[in-house]
């Protein structure tokens, strides 16, 4: 397991404040249970009443963007431009799923590479991988979102 801050998260916490405290760690973690609304079978990714992979991805991917708080100046935020992840283990629901997030190493351009794991209750990995986060300033992305035709 790796070396990272070990905060207990609900996704709904993951705000301006919890982002703030996430600033002088080296990383994180983010424990999550496995409800009813999370499996295949309730987000149409399947038909079993286990951990969907696409609520995997977004509390990966939430862990990243709490994470990467830290890489940000006043007006940034970030958005995801690329995922890369193995679903290697299923989780019945009431099950828990640590996400711990590994910030990048080089940190020289826009481009955040974080590495992600999921560990199940008993530390055996659910999934792995990386997920790209693009720094962007907030005001000009929402513009540019906005303009018809841009394809954006």
């Amino acid at each position: 397991m790796m070396n990272a801050c070990m905060v207990t998260l609900q996704m709904r916490d993951v705000g301006a404040e919890v982002r703030d405290r996430l600033v002088e760690m080296e990383g994180c973690s983010m424990i999550h249970e496995v409800s009813d609304a999370d499996t295949a079978a309730a987000v149409g990714s399947g038909d079993v009443p286990v951990l969907a992979t696409p609520r995997l991805i977004a509390w990966m991917e939430a862990a990243t963007v709490a994470a990467a708080a830290g890489f940000l100046r006043a007006g940034q935020t970030t958005v995801g431009t690329a995922i890369r992840i193995e679903h290697r283990r299923a989780t019945p629901v009431g099950g828990t799923v640590d996400i711990l997030v590994t910030p990048p190493n080089d940190v020289g351009g826009r481009r955040l590479t974080f590495v992600v794991q999921a560990l199940d209750d008993a530390q055996r990995v659910v999934g792995a991988g990386e997920i790209d986060r693009v720094i962007v300033d907030r005001a000009r992305f929402l513009a540019d979102a906005s303009e018809p035709g841009t394809g954006r």
